[in-house]
């Protein structure tokens, strides 16, 4: 589901890769979304967790392998500020 990160089974391979670059986005939609609310909304914890889960299985892979690191960061970026 949308509140459960993509599993990466082999980031040597570009296109499997990808689904670290989808973890931060949703990373940085669900950070978005929840800042959209207030902060009382019980919808705004679990948008913030979501996008944690997101952050902690993508975020260790942003380096390391050329396939991700040249293009990841950029959306690790966005997924941190938003």
């Amino acid at each position: 589901t949308l509140f459960h990160p993509a599993s990466v089974s082999d980031r040597s391979d570009g296109k499997i890769a990808h689904l670290d670059g989808l973890n931060l986005s949703r990373a940085w939609c669900w950070r978005g979304l929840a800042s959209s609310l207030d902060t009382r909304d019980p919808r705004h914890e679990v948008m913030l967790l979501a996008a944690d889960r997101h952050l902690v299985a993508a975020l260790p892979h942003v380096t390391g392998d050329y396939m991700g690191e040249h293009w990841l960061a950029s959306f690790a970026l966005l997924a941190l500020t938003a």
